[in-house]
């Protein structure tokens, strides 16, 4: 009974991970809705630019774009144009799935982090098959402890500078990625734990962590 006991009050190990450049190459879909917003808006874009900065919530690339007053709105029709343009064309990244499956093969949970809402965070999984445990949308940076501290995760897995923070806030590992915008040494200065060039060097370095 004793050993029983112990290994269920022992919660599973859980790790999360952010989604856009991290988990999914989402650049081309999100430049393909931009290009649709801007087409259907009438407002000039430069969604080249756009999907160079990925990380921090659409509403702070809007405002880059449109007038304060009106970013609510705007968001509100990109959104509506995201499922049919930024879905098909975004690929999973190198290893990405192979992370996943890390984690799962150690008795361990995975959620997805994203500041990204959800309910399209989640389409971009089922399309490309990959099924973490829970998809958490809307968090940003610190922000993302939040979800990290609700469903006990260890370790926060992401691209971005931002990530690095929301790991820090929660007490996570932080494992960073070179995928997204931020150089290695950039992702280092923030306090990473972690660099890896990419989710292809993850299970070796899990099974490390676990060891």
């Amino acid at each position: 009974m004793g050993p029983m006991t112990t290994s269920a009050t022992r919660p599973p190990l859980t790790v999360g991970f952010d989604l856009d450049l991290t988990l999914i190459d989402t650049r081309p879909g999100i430049r393909a809705a931009w290009v649709a917003f801007s087409a259907e808006s009438g407002v000039p874009v430069d969604a080249d630019l756009v999907v160079s900065r990925l990380g921090p919530p659409l509403e702070h690339e809007m405002a880059y774009w449109v007038p304060e007053e009106r970013v609510t709105e705007m968001v509100a029709r990109y959104r509506a144009l995201y499922p049919a343009y930024a879905i098909e064309p975004s690929a999973p990244m190198p290893g990405a799935r192979d992370a996943i499956r890390a984690v799962r093969e150690a008795g361990g949970r995975t959620i997805v982090v994203t500041a990204k809402n959800g309910p399209h965070a989640e389409l971009h999984l089922a399309h490309l098959g990959i099924e973490p445990d829970a998809v958490v949308g809307g968090l940003w940076a610190e922000g993302k402890a939040e979800a990290l501290r609700a469903h006990g995760a260890q370790v926060y897995v992401g691209d971005h500078v931002g990530d690095v923070r929301g790991a820090a806030t929660a007490g996570a590992l932080s494992v960073a990625v070179a995928t997204g915008p931020c150089a290695p040494e950039e992702l280092k200065e923030a306090g990473a734990d972690v660099v890896l060039p990419d989710l292809t060097d993850f299970r070796s370095w899990w099974e490390g962590y676990l060891a």
